[in-house]
């Protein structure tokens, strides 16, 4: 983990080391007032000439050391918080994109709370140490070891009775160390677990309220956040219990600065002078000691924190890369030159898939399927719900690897395409429409920024978009508001629609596109999809029958299993699953 971490803080490490080296030359500069108090009392109030002259020199001294010391404290601190911004905006960034890299199995278990608390309250603790808890460490550690260097080169005696207290408040700390981490842990999880529940809520607020589930909501958040109340209580507990002991400790400095040092003065073992320059680094030596705690509960924190990070950042897809780039599939392609990619690389759109089989968490989902789709076909898939029908397109997407067999696109395994490459020509609308928080045009447009608003509003068109986009306040321009808040479920499909027409891949899938639009929509979308899919291998997932009057070919799903395929006429002609939905669907009997 702090290997990980320094190579981002590395990369700054000049900017460090000049702005740790500010901080040994203030630390350096801690004993230099308390020396300088001595001086004036032996050399000015207890000499016979009280020197006026020399007393205005080291009055002055001590201001200068001051503002000197007060200048490159404002100049490190800068360099710190400059350093600790940076780090952290180029850790979010590298963290963020990592996360783009993990496949739907990490997503399916992923809290969405969790994640938002790692990008910002946990990476708060890590800029957090590098901002102030790094520099103030080793600044406390030199302050505290210059103090007692100075303490014992003036009377090696009081400075062994100070020291008496060091074995005391090392084994307070170390106990406190093992304790105060796990605490830590405990309430990063917790706070996790609290901003999940919040941001669960939001989203599905309009079916708490449907189904009026707001005093059950309320005691769930209750309930969540007494854990974390609880989190946050033992870890203050843990706090609480060491922090007054090594503060008496440090108290009981003074008593021994009086009784021991007044005795030394008397036998005249030291000087008052002395004593007063003791009496001003005994801030010194306590200051670091009181410190120690509250640096070791920021370390600890740090660390908590910089291990959740550690174990996101270390997460590697289950799903393999395959090859990471152009060059490097093209390099080992058995197929020959006419299967080179390019960054402009178009499928020809023929998918096979033999003898796959996917299990989801030890579950089948499909079994043992084989079949072969030619190129400009347009194929629809039927089945009951939790046959597989969105698992074939998720896997022939590649957001998951299949357990067993081969999905072939263009008689090449989809493992051996370069993720990107293959999802450009492999276009999908999903059954849950989703919108981002953008305008209607940058939501139709997010599968192809380069096109222009005559192409958007052509996408828009075809897809039926057009029909309501008067209707909008601002037309394209119309924010649609987070996940499409404010559009009803067809308009939110039509627009994901015309986002697929408009990125235009060979490839193209439709999940159960027009289930949420009325038959005369459906009639238009329908035609829509007919005119774009010529030249395109088209899939289309409904559970309606009239949207396979099309297809050239029908596969009915059922458990996982092709229990029929043909045609619609083909399929109608004999007894079975497909024919059944027809009559249902139709005129409500099997």
């Amino acid at each position: 983990m702090l290997k990980w971490i320094w190579s981002y803080i590395g990369k700054y490490k000049f900017l460090m080391i000049f702005g740790l080296t500010l901080s040994v030359i203030v630390a350096g500069f801690a004993v230099v007032n308390p020396l300088i108090s001595g001086t004036i009392v032996d050399k000015v109030i207890n000499s016979p000439e009280h020197d006026f002259n020399l007393l205005v020199k080291l009055i002055l001294l001590m201001v200068s050391a001051t503002l000197f010391k007060a200048i490159l404290r404002y100049s490190y601190q800068l360099i710190f918080e400059h350093v600790s911004q940076n780090v952290i905006r180029r850790m979010r960034e590298d963290l963020y994109a990592h996360i783009q890299t993990l496949d739907f199995a990490w997503y399916d278990k992923a809290p969405a709370g969790n994640v938002l608390t790692l990008l910002t309250s946990d990476l708060d603790k890590v800029r957090h140490f590098v901002a102030w808890v790094l520099y103030q460490s080793l600044e406390n550690s030199l302050v505290y070891t210059f103090s007692i260097v100075t303490l014992g080169m003036i009377n090696w005696k009081l400075m062994l009775a100070f020291l008496g207290i060091a074995p005391f408040v090392l084994v307070l700390v170390q106990k406190f160390k093992g304790q105060i981490r796990p605490a830590h842990m405990k309430v990063r999880d917790q706070f996790a677990v609290l901003n999940t529940r919040v941001g669960e809520n939001i989203e599905g607020n309009r079916v708490v309220k449907a189904f009026v589930r707001e005093s059950y909501e309320i005691g769930k958040f209750d309930n969540d956040n007494d854990g974390y109340r609880k989190a946050a209580v033992n870890n203050a507990d843990v706090r609480v219990k060491y922090t007054p002991w090594i503060d008496t400790l440090c108290g009981l400095l003074p008593v021994v600065l009086i009784l021991f040092g007044g005795y030394l003065v008397i036998r005249g073992e030291m000087t008052i002078g002395e004593l007063v320059t003791f009496n001003g680094l005994m801030w010194a030596f306590t200051q670091p000691i009181n410190m120690f705690g509250m640096l070791v509960d920021n370390i600890q924190n740090f660390g908590a924190s910089g291990d959740r990070l550690y174990e996101l950042w270390k997460t590697k897809p289950s799903v393999k890369k395959g090859y990471e780039t152009i060059e490097e599939a093209n390099a080992v392609s058995s197929l020959g030159p006419a299967s080179k990619l390019s960054d402009d690389f178009k499928c020809q759109g023929r998918v096979e898939f033999k003898n796959v089989s996917f299990a989801y968490n030890q579950v089948p989902v499909i079994k043992n399927m084989s079949f072969t789709i030619e190129p400009g076909m347009t194929v629809g898939i039927l089945g009951p719900t939790g046959s597989g029908k969105s698992t074939i397109a998720n896997l022939m997407c590649r957001y998951y690897d299949v357990s067993d067999g081969a999905i072939l696109i263009d008689g090449k395994d989809v493992r051996d395409y370069v993720p990107e490459i293959l999802r450009k020509n492999i276009g999908i609308t999903m059954q849950e429409a989703f919108l981002f928080s953008d305008t209607v045009e940058g939501n139709i447009a997010f599968g192809n920024q380069d096109a222009t608003f005559e192409e958007v509003e052509h996408a828009a068109e075809l897809a039926r978009v057009k029909e309501f986009i008067g209707d909008l306040t601002e037309g394209y321009d119309t924010i649609v508001g987070e996940r499409g808040v404010g559009l009803s479920g067809g308009q939110k499909q039509r627009i994901a629609l015309a986002r697929l027409f408009l990125a235009n891949p060979k490839i193209m899938i439709l999940d159960d596109t027009t289930s949420a639009v009325d038959i005369e929509t459906e009639q238009k979308i329908r035609q829509s999809i007919k005119e774009q899919s010529q030249g395109h291998t088209t899939f289309i997932i409904s559970h309606r029958i009239s949207s396979f009057e099309n297809c050239d070919l029908v596969l009915v799903i059922q458990n996982g299993e092709i229990s029929e395929m043909g045609t619609n006429e083909e399929l109608l002609a004999k007894p079975g699953y497909y024919k059944d939905v027809y009559l249902e669907q139709n005129y409500g009997k099997k």
